[in-house]
């Protein structure tokens, strides 16, 4: 090999490990989304259902919050819009809107569903 074909093919590997890890790092960078369900006067919501709606893929995810009426969905794609919002003995909460221009690692949004308790 000459010199100048050396001096590609060391530059061409040294940009193809460099896309492969860009791309490792952002395929593992994931955010959690997490909250509280509360009835009107902020009273927890025991065993409310959690929806967490891909707006691209229109995918769902759902989660049944404990006891203290928390919740939490790990690993959500930071490049994606998602809607969330919880459902209570028939009754729903608004739906809040989970942005992809929102960079924060752990996003926290409390959930109210409109019913006295």
């Amino acid at each position: 090999m000459n010199r100048r074909t050396m001096r590609i093919s060391t530059t061409l590997l040294f940009l193809l490990t460099l896309v492969m890890g860009a791309g490792l790092l952002l395929a593992q960078q994931t955010r959690t989304v997490e909250g509280t369900v509360l009835d009107a006067n902020d009273n927890a919501l025991p065993h409310a259902i959690v929806y967490l709606k891909n707006v691209r893929s229109h995918g769902v995810r759902t989660y049944i919050a404990g006891d203290d009426g928390k919740f939490n969905f790990h690993a959500v794609d930071p490049n994606v819009n998602y809607e969330l919002y919880a459902e209570y003995q028939g009754k729903k909460s608004s739906t809040r809107t989970v942005s992809s221009f929102d960079s924060r690692p752990v996003i926290h949004m409390d959930l109210k569903v409109p019913i006295g308790h």
